[in-house]
């Protein structure tokens, strides 16, 4: 059965994995395959440089065993100094070496400060890359990261153009510093459950946690979680304990 993000029953629980080794990686899929992982999140942007190649990115993928995995290659870390050239080009080295849904940020080939480019050149790139993507096998996400407050006017916006770059899954990320905007952000998750019409994840940071913890009750089609916190890990993300007890035993 081939490996897919999509036409899930319920959400999966992916946990990412950003190590600077290999052998760290690994170490955390063994432990989180045993505390009920169902997919895989590497982010390559976290490996060292001289893992960057495809025998590499094929051995962390084999202990994935039979899950899904999604990749990132984003900007900074230890991709500092490499062109988004380069950077789609990582992509279709890991599509290539096994990854079945690949990240295009959304302003790649073009930056902009809600990462989702308006310059007709890029946005071309964008799709030649996402049909080259698909045409490899691979599903794509395209994501936003904000990491601001957005209106539900603008989110909607974000995810409708996502989707019309042919994005097989939205991710926009904002910002929920309030109790008011967090409560406004989880009626935008059941918003873009019922008029957006495609997978998507949306999530937000700051100070206020409980929407990353229920959006996957409301319509995201992934929990975004680790297996343990460390230097590296991103704080906002929930353990997998957690949200494989949020999921399967929350009802509401």
């Amino acid at each position: 059965m081939k490996k897919t993000f999509l036409n899930q029953s319920k959400p999966l629980l992916t946990v990412i994995l950003q190590c600077e080794t290999p052998k760290v990686a690994i170490g955390r899929i063994r432990n989180a395959n045993g505390l009920g992982a169902e997919a895989y999140g590497l982010q390559v942007e976290s490996l060292k440089p001289e893992y960057h190649t495809p025998e590499i990115y094929q051995k962390i993928l084999k202990e994935m065993k039979n899950f899904p995995c999604y990749v990132t290659n984003y900007r900074g870390a230890n991709n500092a100094g490499k062109t988004d050239e380069e950077l789609a080009d990582g992509l279709l080295e890991l599509a290539k070496s096994g990854a079945t849904l690949c990240d295009v940020m959304g302003d790649l080939f073009c930056k902009h400060p809600e990462e989702l480019t308006e310059d007709p050149a890029a946005i071309r790139k964008q799709m030649e890359l996402i049909d080259t993507l698909h045409g490899m096998g691979a599903e794509v996400l395209m994501s936003s990261h904000l990491y601001k407050y957005a209106p539900a006017e603008r989110v909607l916006e974000i995810a409708k153009e996502q989707k019309r770059r042919g994005a097989d899954i939205i991710k926009i990320v904002t910002a929920a510093e309030t109790m008011e905007q967090q409560i406004e952000n989880l009626r935008i998750t059941d918003l873009l459950k019922r008029e957006l019409g495609a997978p998507f994840l949306f999530l937000s940071g700051g100070e206020c946690s409980l929407h990353r913890r229920l959006g996957i009750k409301l319509g995201c089609c992934m929990s975004l979680c680790v297996y343990e916190h460390d230097a590296l890990s991103t704080p906002a993300q929930p353990l997998l304990s957690m949200m494989k007890t949020v999921r399967d035993f929350i009802d509401f």
